[in-house]
């Protein structure tokens, strides 16, 4: 993940400690709200959300930009907005 990418992230959700389903559903609650085009950072400890994560932006018309691993069990994931 760039990053001047996670520069421009507009929102942050915190999913940590949450299990599947519930870090792509928050992740989905907030990315609806955001404009086409803007950035959102996933940080999830969910093992599962390695695989749901790209799953849902590809679902749902978003692009997954990556993850990165924060040490920790911690993962961020970099969505942008779709149209």
């Amino acid at each position: 993940m760039a990053s001047e990418a996670a520069q421009d992230v507009v929102r942050e959700v915190d999913a940590c400690g949450l299990l599947c389903p519930l870090p792509v559903l928050r992740a989905r609650k907030v990315i609806l709200s955001l404009a086409p085009g803007a950035l959102l950072r996933l940080l999830a400890t969910d093992p599962a959300a390695v695989i749901d994560v790209p799953h849902f932006a590809r679902e749902g018309g978003h692009d997954y930009l990556g993850a990165e691993d924060l040490g920790g069990g911690v993962t961020a994931y970099l969505l942008r907005r779709g149209a």
